[in-house]
């Protein structure tokens, strides 16, 4: 199965939140129960491992990195962000609580090891880079406005809004409001349209280790989404899944580390009709 090419991958996550905590539980994730029903949603999704950080880096550059959530290493690594780079395709990082270019230590509600983007070497260690692709999550709806969405979009809630710290239906509710709502009224995630909504959570509960980070709950949304599909193949997915899938959608070729060998996720995305025998 094929996963389709977007113009505008846009990819949200939310925090340290298990499964069997958000999927059917309408009263505390109501929207996002919603955005489930809407779209697809694997069941056999688990994180790579605890804490945080390694989490981040497996999606986006197929490896652990360290697991020492207080590290500000930069790292000189194979990642996403060369790669969308090279290929000159358009990204931006869009972080509540920082400003334009910001490669800094945690301050305010912010944590730098939520925003694995300024830790590589390509942006954290290149200030002109910095200042094209790091941006204040102000500017997400300035850029929608405009019509001037990047290919692929990182939204960085603050520990209070990606249910962190706050409560998880202040996470669901910001959600909905400041992403889920204003990209409806857009065309590329309307009929006809080929954006991809992705929001993942970095890992389960501490308390559940199973296949190393515990089970959590990923959903894909968008036209080219199956609508109410829930995972039909019992596959094990993880993080480096979900990067693969990443660059499939903005056509980047020869996965970086551990997405190079993972199982892809094309079972969830509308299949192209076949022609074969169409003709007169």
């Amino acid at each position: 199965m094929v996963v389709p090419t977007s113009q505008h991958v846009i990819l949200v996550m939310e925090e340290n939140t298990s499964y069997s905590s958000v999927v059917g539980n309408t009263k505390v994730w109501p929207n996002y129960n919603n955005l489930i029903t809407q779209g697809a949603l694997p069941t056999d999704y688990y994180a790579n491992l605890h804490p945080s950080i390694g989490n981040y880096f497996m999606l986006t550059c197929g490896q652990v990195l360290t697991s020492d959530d207080n590290s500000t290493q930069i790292w000189n690594a194979d990642n996403l962000a060369r790669r969308m780079l090279a290929a000159h395709v358009s990204f931006r990082i869009y972080a509540e609580g920082i400003t334009n270019g910001y490669v800094g230590d945690n301050i305010g509600l912010y944590v730098v090891r939520h925003d694995p983007f300024p830790l590589y070497s390509d942006i954290g260690s290149n200030p002109s880079v910095a200042d094209q692709v790091i941006w204040p999550f102000s500017q997400f709806a300035a850029d929608l406005s405009a019509g001037k969405l990047p290919e692929f979009s990182y939204i960085v809630p603050n520990i209070d809004d990606d249910a962190h710290s706050g409560t998880p239906q202040q996470a669901d509710s910001w959600l909905e409001a400041n992403v889920v709502k204003p990209i409806s009224a857009v065309s590329a995630f309307q009929k006809g349209g080929n954006g991809v909504l992705i929001v993942d959570f970095d890992e389960a509960l501490d308390s559940d280790t199973t296949h190393g980070g515990g089970h959590v709950s990923p959903v894909f949304w968008g036209p080219n989404v199956k609508v109410g599909y829930q995972e039909a193949s019992g596959t094990l997915y993880q993080h480096q899944s979900m990067l693969l899938t990443i660059m499939q959608l903005l056509s980047l070729s020869n996965p970086v580390g551990a997405a190079g060998t993972a199982p892809p996720m094309g079972e969830f995305f509308v299949q192209p009709t076949s022609t074969a025998g169409s003709g007169p």
